[in-house]
């Protein structure tokens, strides 16, 4: 072999050695790679998996809140149903004290008065027909002689000796009312306090 063919075949291993040397950096370049990529996937995978859980907690938020909201309309939509004519029936009330006031002004003179009568008849006939509608639409009258006193229904404005059994209502001043269980007006009612020694 000539110097030159030595050369050459040198030449070729030479370069076949940094070859190798070239795929073998490339392979554990590749390694590297894989293996950065291998954590970051795994980073990755776990940070997306965190976002769908925060994803998932906030959706069922937003299902609750559409859910309280449902429902406060639902009450809401009630108690204007239930309670729509609070006001009305507020400002029928003093009407209603009025024709009582004019029935307890009537003396028994007065209605045995034939010419008389037929008034008479009407206050009661008109006060009797208010009272009737009131109690259709829920609006009940409280505050009845004899009945225990409840401060939520009752507003105390003396205490009285009386043979009506003590901490029961003795008199009524102005009766109560209420609409649906909620008081419109409390009555205005003397308690008993037992009887006088």
């Amino acid at each position: 072999m000539s110097e030159q063919e030595k050369s050459e075949i040198e030449n070729e291993e030479a370069l076949n050695v940094e070859d190798n040397e070239v795929c073998l950096s490339a392979d554990d370049a590749d390694t590297e790679t894989a293996q950065a990529t291998g954590k970051s996937l795994e980073e990755e995978l776990e940070a997306a998996r965190a976002e769908i859980a925060g994803l998932k907690d906030a959706a069922l938020r937003a299902l609750a809140e559409a859910e309280n909201v449902r429902r406060r309309a639902e009450k809401e939509k009630s108690d204007a149903r239930a309670y729509g004519i609070e006001k009305f029936a507020r400002d029928l009330l003093p009407i209603a004290d009025t024709l009582g006031r004019a029935l307890g002004a009537i003396t028994d003179d007065q209605r045995a008065d034939g010419s008389f009568t037929s008034f008479v008849e009407g206050i009661e006939l008109t006060e009797k027909e208010l009272f009737a509608v009131l109690e259709r639409n829920n609006v009940q009258k409280v505050g009845i002689q004899g009945e225990k006193f409840d401060p939520n229904l009752h507003q105390a404005v003396a205490q009285i000796p009386s043979a009506i059994q003590k901490d029961h209502i003795a008199e009524v001043f102005q009766p109560g009312f209420t609409l649906n269980g909620r008081v419109l007006r409390a009555a205005m009612v003397a308690v008993s306090a037992g009887e006088a020694n």
